[in-house]
């Protein structure tokens, strides 16, 4: 009786734990369904922009869903033609801003992190309450600054607001970041007689790279991508910046060429590409080391 009592139990026993199993098998089976769903509705866009940008105005309005037929390799040639100018204003105006961005804020989150100054907490909480201004607020402001000291229509109405606009969050992280390093490694540097400036730029600097890395890509993209500031500072068309070229194939009429337009936005993607393709790595190590240690 008791034995069969324990095969009854065992028995139960199986057929729950299978019965656990196949619902954690199905949930994983349904979010990864959702989540390859989710995917291809991503891609979709950029599938569309990769097609059309092959196409004539034509083939878009007559035959929007079709392959490209014949492919209109000539949209690229125009692309590149276009674009290439506004790219390499755009990447030098944002890799001087990116320097300086980097620099000034390691500096700044430094100082907030290793270093008793007198209101250093309340100052620390006034730039922190920048986050919470919209930049549409600033924006009136910025332009009547920018034109008051003579600077607008020149490469320095971009790359000035740009590094003042980063530093409010490069010093969030560069201080965070900062404050997590052992003083220990300090203490240590002190007693070997390294200054002020040693401790900072052979010591702490070495140690955030993956912050510092991550702020530069994060600076870089958004600056990349700023369309409102360039368009209403910047008038000379060989000053301007990507985000307004991508808006001159337009003709006089009012009519869009769309294959070139969409050619013109891939070729604007390569260099974000090659920045992810390469800073991916150093990027998710800052993300991940500021989530872990903050």
């Amino acid at each position: 009786m008791a034995t069969r009592l324990y095969e009854n139990l065992d028995a139960a026993a199986s057929s729950s734990s299978t019965r656990a199993k196949a619902r954690r098998q199905f949930d994983q089976t349904l979010i990864i369904g959702v989540l390859i769903g989710l995917l291809l509705v991503t891609l979709v866009p950029i599938v569309l922009m990769l097609v059309m940008s092959f196409k004539d105005n034509g083939q878009i309005y007559g035959r929007f869903w079709s392959l490209p037929n014949p492919v209109r390799w000539l949209n690229y040639e125009s692309g590149i033609s276009v674009m290439s100018g506004y790219i390499r204003n755009t990447l030098a105006y944002s890799a001087i801003s990116v320097v300086a961005v980097v620099i000034l804020s390691s500096l700044t989150g430094y100082a907030f992190a290793r270093h008793q100054f007198p209101f250093k907490e309340p100052l620390y909480l006034g730039v922190l309450a920048l986050l919470m201004i919209p930049g549409v607020l600033t924006l009136i402001p910025s332009f009547v600054l920018v034109k008051e000291l003579g600077i607008l229509n020149t490469p320095w109405a971009l790359i000035l607001p740009w590094t003042s606009g980063g530093q409010v969050i490069g010093t969030l992280l560069c201080r965070t970041f900062f404050a997590t390093l052992p003083q220990e490694i300090f203490d240590s540097g002190k007693i070997d007689g390294a200054s002020e400036f040693q401790l900072y730029s052979r010591i702490a600097v070495p140690l955030s790279f993956p912050i510092l890395t991550t702020l530069a890509i994060m600076h870089l993209v958004a600056t990349y991508n700023d369309f409102i500031w360039p368009l209403l500072t910047i008038s000379s068309p060989n000053l301007q910046v990507v985000s307004v070229g991508l808006t001159q194939f337009t003709s006089q009429f009012g009519i869009t060429d769309w294959g070139p337009r969409m050619a013109a936005y891939v070729v604007a993607t390569i260099p974000l590409l090659i920045l992810f393709m390469f800073g991916m790595r150093y990027y998710v190590r800052g993300i991940t080391a500021g989530a872990v240690k903050a």
